[in-house]
């Protein structure tokens, strides 16, 4: 764009003379002066989900100093768009879907302005809003334990592991600074621990290709690249071997159980990612199959994949498989390649000898490289076909309009509804390494009730995690649970000495958006459902002040506890939502949100990075990118991230300890300070919260 005479003259004025610019939102002019001297400027924002006008001027809103689009226009994420310097009038509207912090970048040069989600390594920090809470000076602790424990037992505190005597009804011991307040109170004489069951399940949820690199070796399968930018969505090296490595940093954290992410074969290639195809988006996340048979080689083989589970059983640990019944992954060049299905290209003449290897042009984006693919030809037929999938292409079955006939983000949508016999998808048909075979009078579902459970036969998972569950019909659930029943207990039986215990089989459901509710979904197949409301409602106040937390934890020992059919698994953080850290990258609150969220009835789903306080990545204009991002092995060393994991640990170990911290009964003691007794069977624990400690 052309500079204005105008403002080519202000711009040569000295520094001094420059007016001050500001960024309005919806009318309100941020207090961070921007100027029209010098190169890119940025500042940070946090903004709650909506819609907002953006512009920048000085305050006059002169012409030459106000600027904005030539007309009123979308503010997509990741681009630099460019301003006209003189629009008093017109705006940019964005769109927030995930409340945060936003990074805005304005070039006065150009000019132009740029607006991404904040990541780690912005110096601005959003700030919870105040809430009070118990004051604590830092002294001794005085609770009434009368009716709990009869005087003269002894008690220890599991965090600091002082001692005291029940005398006259109460027990009086000084919290450590480091525990915030907490004591943890257990008889010394502990009774032996009751076996594991599901109801008190602490799973460690894990992106495996983010998580730790065993192997830098399968980094690269099938010719998959790096950007060389930002590295959003590439493929990052996460696999089997390098979890292994870190089983006894997860034992550690008190964890039962492991979820990974899917970890069958992905697409090879990438797409566009961001509306404006920002940056290539591979399938690192292991939610875009290609083959349900075969292992992804970036996270491993089958061998490492045996020594996983074996290692986590050996330890205690449970393995909980992400699977994937609703859709399947892309199309995508390399796929196209790899499989032979050139006829689906045009121009493929003058792609690089490894499709994979194709970048944009300076002109281009990565969206850029559907063009040469040619999405009318009939060849079509010869991939998933017509029989299985629905999807926008010539002799395939459209899409619909409801949850079950839609297609989730354009993915092509399996037909689990059809009752019609099926062979085998033309592309693994004609796949020389798969391990699908025809099946007898199978229709689409009980092609993927098989490929999925046949991991379980094999292998000995232990449960599943069931992805986009209201997508697909109950009894499809209830046939899958039914399935991975017989496999675990076929693989118990030929693994006598390998098996944790005689416990049937486990499946936890992702329901967009479920609650503390019991519905449907608990009689088609699932022990628990994920809990969308924790993270929105409860994890912020009770980490600000513990003692908020009582009416959430008597609701959820009364509703679930009593249940032995109804559980949730609660989180704080996850890939798809946010993460906690990422909105305040405050250590102390990372900590007291350990102290309420390890407290919580019901089973609960820790998020890799939890505990060490793991910041966002960039996100290039996506937001559940910034989630996603490297475990932050390197911060762990020493320093106040090294101490925020050895907090997790000491509440999480307490946690497995004790089951009747997640499945037992709960009844507050006292106010203040707030302290509560969980009693399940034998097992009886007291918490007391003094407070937060006083400057």
């Amino acid at each position: 764009m052309r500079l204005s005479p105008l403002l080519l003259a202000l711009l040569a004025l000295p520094a001094w003379a420059a007016p001050d610019l500001h960024l309005y939102v919806d009318g309100e002019a941020l207090p961070v002066n921007l100027s029209l001297t010098g190169g890119m400027q940025q500042l940070t924002h946090p903004l709650a989900k909506g819609s907002y006008r953006i512009r920048i001027s000085d305050a006059g809103n002169s012409c030459g100093t106000s600027f904005g689009p030539r007309e009123n226009m979308p503010l997509p994420f990741g681009t630099d768009l460019p301003m006209d310097n003189c629009a008093p009038e017109s705006s940019f509207t964005l769109k927030v879907m995930l409340a945060g912090e936003y990074e805005f970048s304005f070039d006065p040069q150009t000019p132009s302005l740029k607006v991404l989600r904040a990541t780690k390594k912005s110096t601005f920090k959003r700030q919870p809003p105040e809430q009070a809470c118990l004051a604590w000076d830092g002294g001794p602790v005085t609770v009434s334990l009368k009716g709990v424990w009869p005087d003269g037992t002894r008690l220890r505190d599991a965090y600091s592991r002082q001692e005291a005597v029940v005398t006259q009804g109460k027990l009086t011991l000084t919290p450590t600074k480091e525990s915030g307040g907490l004591l943890l109170l257990e008889p010394v004489a502990a009774p032996r621990p009751e076996p594991f069951s599901w109801d008190q399940a602490s799973v460690y949820f894990l992106l495996t290709d983010r998580f730790a690199n065993g192997d830098p070796g399968n980094d690269h399968s099938f010719g998959r690249q790096k950007d060389g930018q930002d590295e959003v969505a590439t493929w990052h090296g996460g696999d089997f071997k390098g979890l292994t490595a870190k089983l006894d940093y997860i034992k550690a954290l008190g964890i039962n159980a492991i979820w990974i992410t899917p970890m069958v074969e992905q697409v090879h290639g990438f797409i566009g990612g961001g509306e404006l195809g920002n940056f290539p988006f591979y399938g690192y996340h292991g939610y875009w199959a290609l083959d349900f048979t075969k292992i992804d080689p970036n996270y491993g083989d089958e061998e490492s994949l045996k020594t996983l589970v074996d290692q986590a059983h050996q330890r205690g640990m449970r393995i909980i498989l992400d699977v994937v019944m609703n859709h399947a992954g892309y199309a995508t060049l390399a796929d196209l390649q790899d499989l032979g299905l050139t006829a689906l290209t045009r121009n493929s003449d003058t792609l690089p000898a490894r499709w994979n290897e194709w970048r944009p042009s300076s002109a281009q984006s990565w969206h850029d490289y559907n063009p040469f693919i040619d999405y009318q030809s009939p060849a079509w037929n010869k991939w998933w076909g017509p029989d299985w999938v629905r999807a926008g292409l010539p002799g395939y079955p459209q899409p619909g309009t409801d949850d079950v006939t839609g297609s989730v983000a354009g993915l092509p949508d399996f037909l689990t509804e059809s009752t019609k016999p099926v062979g085998l998808p033309p592309l693994l048909a004609a796949k020389q390494d798969t391990r699908a075979k025809a099946l007898p009078n199978a229709t689409v579902s009980d092609y993927l009730i098989a490929w999925h459970t046949d991991w379980v036969r094999r292998f000995g998972i232990d449960g599943f995690r069931a992805d986009t569950v209201k997508h697909l019909e109950p009894e499809v659930w209830l046939k899958l649970k039914q399935a991975g029943s017989a496999a675990l207990k076929e693989w118990k039986a030929n693994n006598p000495t390998k098996k944790l215990d005689d416990l049937p089989f486990y499946m936890v459901g992702e329901v967009w958006d479920q609650g503390v509710t019991k519905d449907f979904w608990y009689q088609n197949g699932f022990d628990a459902l994920i809990n969308f409301d924790y993270q929105r409602e409860a994890a912020l106040p009770q980490a600000q002040c513990l003692a908020s937390a009582e009416p959430t934890y008597a609701s959820y020992a009364s509703r679930l506890n009593q249940d032995p059919e109804f559980n949730v698994l609660s989180y704080i953080s996850s890939h798809d939502t946010k993460l906690f850290f990422g909105d305040y990258q405050d250590v102390a609150l990372q900590r007291r949100v350990a102290s309420s969220f390890l407290l919580l009835p019901g089973a609960v789903q820790i998020y890799y990075g939890d505990e060490s306080g793991r910041g966002l990545a960039k996100d290039g204009g996506v937001f559940d990118q910034g989630v996603r991002s490297d475990m932050n092995w390197q911060e762990l060393a020493s320093g106040d991230k090294a101490e925020l994991v050895k907090h997790w640990q000491r509440l999480g170990q307490f946690r497995a300890s004790h089951p009747a911290i997640a499945a037992g009964s709960h009844r507050q003691l006292s106010d203040a300070p707030y302290s509560f007794v969980r009693e399940k069977g034998d097992d009886k624990v007291v918490v007391v919260f003094a407070g937060r400690e006083q400057p």
